[in-house]
């Protein structure tokens, strides 16, 4: 496959601002030079994630992750290095330079082939959404008419139909070159039978076609509405609504319907509003109401509440009237409290939903609405103690334990008391007696909690950086590129320990300066291949260290580095002579004649420059 050209990858670099492409994911804010945010790696309540323009470089202190604009991509994307400076190219419009001419289609990667695929679908349905036939009439009036929205709404949704026939589809698939690989990577073809337009299954026909975008906006799959023209040989006919299947490029519990729209419009005024189906989303959207979103036909999951505290950490949720819609609401509120994101919920009437409500009364339904939104608290006792007065001290107290194991969820011990404070006021009880009853139960489950919590903290605690004297030695190559050149040409690679990642750099470094090769940190972009290796460059480079005397430390770093290779060549001599014990031959004289090499360069080790006093 032929290759991106180093220069243009350079050029892309230079052309994005890091802060740009970082700001996708999280929420930056200004801290002096830098930006500060929480982590896109790890849940964390303070931030300690950095970017730095200055130097195109992101560095995250709770994972110990950091690198560049590529890096960044690719972390978060789950990108290949390629994928990620082409997904950059095309998202800023930079026209990328290959080798050998050029990049042939038939190259794109499979992630990168799914879009496009999911995109041509999305396109055709919404063609077949506009067409002058039958189809295309009878679902126009169904949108319009059945579901009162406007032929606008489907065109800023890519609303579309899927034909009865998708024989269609398949020739026009077929016809534009995707791989088989991806064709049947989708889920949304039946290839069993071979790749032939007329025997190929189609997972939907004769359904409303809804594209599901991932929060940058990229269709990834489709839900598919039931209607009259569903044909009864359809496997699925009886279900209302058929999801897309988990692909390459979509897991529908990390994914939010509608959030590539809301997280742009949520803030400290206007928090998350969570609706049931996507439908509902779109009525709510569509009517001025900002920063919705749903679910993908499951409960809600800690990887969708992450991805949404990284805007806000607030959502109302519009909480079904029915037995089914509470219990969803019940199994959520424990995520929520762990992730930190505040919660409140507004009960409607069993048989309502968003979708009926403001295509009747438009947005000023909201505000009726919102004088029904009880907090989380009011909710959850609500919902297992629905009538206090009425119970047995017992009952009460059993309804206490059901409520401690929710709120015991918080992320802070100061808002586990508040919320048992509030339990007790709905529940009747005596505060202190309900807190102490809390306590005990809290010991009762910390042990356990307690195993749990540091085996977690084991697996994301960041990997201790190593301060050898090889690191230090990159260090002062790669914030003093001048002394660099000089080190290089002093040092031999015999005395670095490649066996560490940092003198594996290290030595990937001082041949860029001694072969005239250096071209500035990018330089390790294009010779440094493992991503361990490419992180720890950016580490050093974000951190620049205290260089007052740069040439003396520079030179102590040389003879510890002489010293730490002198020591292992000693201990290697020592065996080769023990085992010449006895037998003073020419190759005993050739192991002392080395030992006295090894005792010069120790106590004369090389220098740079003239030594500060």
């Amino acid at each position: 496959m032929p290759a991106i050209k180093s220069s243009s990858i350079r050029d892309l670099k230079d052309r994005i601002n890091i802060a740009d492409v970082v700001s996708r994911e999280v929420t930056l804010k200004r801290a002096g030079s830098n930006f500060k945010g929480l982590s896109p790696f790890n849940q964390e309540k303070t931030p300690s994630f950095f970017v730095s323009p200055d130097k195109g470089l992101y560095k995250c202190f709770s994972s110990g992750k950091a690198g560049d604009i590529i890096s960044f991509v690719m972390e978060t994307e789950r990108l290949s290095f390629t994928e990620a400076v082409e997904t950059l190219a095309k998202r800023h419009g930079f026209e990328l330079e290959y080798e050998a001419g050029g990049r042939p289609k038939e190259d794109r990667s499979l992630r990168q082939e799914l879009f496009d695929l999911h995109q041509f679908v999305a396109d055709y349905y919404h063609e077949q959404f506009h067409a002058k036939n039958d189809g295309g009439k009878w679902i126009r009036d169904y949108w319009t008419q059945s579901r009162k929205f406007e032929l606008s709404v489907a065109d800023e949704y890519k609303i579309g139909f899927a034909p009865v026939s998708g024989v269609e589809l398949g020739t026009r698939v077929l016809e534009k070159k995707f791989s088989k690989e991806a064709i049947e990577a989708s889920g949304l073809f039946y290839t069993r039978r071979g790749l032939n337009p007329n025997t190929m299954g189609y997972r939907f026909r004769g359904r409303l076609m809804i594209p599901i975008r991932d929060h940058q906006g990229r269709i990834t799959a489709f839900t598919a509405r039931q209607l009259e023209l569903t044909p009864q040989d359809d496997p699925s006919r009886e279900a209302k609504y058929v999801n897309s299947p988990e692909t390459p490029i979509f897991n529908k519990g990390s994914l939010l319907f509608n959030l590539d729209r809301a997280r742009m419009e949520v803030g400290p005024e206007d928090p998350f509003i969570m609706v049931e189906g996507q439908l509902d989303a779109i009525r709510c959207q569509n009517i001025g109401l900002k920063g919705v979103v749903a679910p993908q036909g499951t409960g809600i999951t800690e990887n969708q509440l992450r991805l949404m505290k990284r805007y806000e950490p607030r959502v109302r949720c519009f909480l079904d009237g029915d037995a089914a819609g509470q219990q969803a609401a019940l199994r959520m509120l424990p995520l929520a409290l762990q992730q930190g994101v505040e919660t409140s919920f507004i009960p409607l009437e069993p048989g309502q939903d968003p979708d009926d409500i403001f295509s009747e009364q438009g947005i000023e339904a909201m505000n009726q609405l919102l004088e029904k939104e009880i907090d989380c608290v009011a909710f959850a006792t609500s919902s297992i103690a629905p009538d206090p007065a009425s119970l047995t001290p017992q009952a009460k107290a059993k309804n206490a334990r059901e409520l401690f194991a929710i709120f015991q969820k918080a992320d802070s011990q100061a808002a586990q008391q508040e919320f048992i404070k509030q339990v007790a006021f709905h529940l009747d009880l005596d505060a202190a007696a309900l807190l102490s009853d809390f306590g005990r139960y809290l010991r009762g489950v910390s042990a356990p909690r307690e195993t749990r919590k540091k085996s977690e903290e084991q697996e994301h605690k960041p990997k201790e950086p190593v301060y050898s004297v090889e690191r230090d030695l990159v260090s002062l190559c790669l914030h003093e590129p001048e002394l660099g050149k000089e080190i290089a040409h002093i040092v031999e690679e015999a005395w670095i320990d490649t066996t560490l990642p940092e003198g594996e750099l290290l030595n990937t470094v001082l041949n860029e300066f001694l072969h005239d090769m250096w071209n500035g940190p990018d330089s390790l972009n294009e010779h440094l291949e493992e991503a361990e290796l490419k992180s720890l460059a950016a580490n050093i480079l974000f951190e620049k260290p205290d260089l007052d005397d740069a040439p003396r430390l520079a030179n102590q770093a040389i003879k510890k580095l002489v010293i730490n290779f002198a020591n292992k060549k000693y201990d290697k001599l020592r065996l080769e002579l023990a085992q010449k014990e006895g037998t003073y031959d020419a190759s005993y004289s050739v192991l002392m004649e080395k030992w006295g090499e090894i005792d010069a360069l120790k106590l004369n080790p090389p220098q740079i420059g003239t030594p500060a006093s």
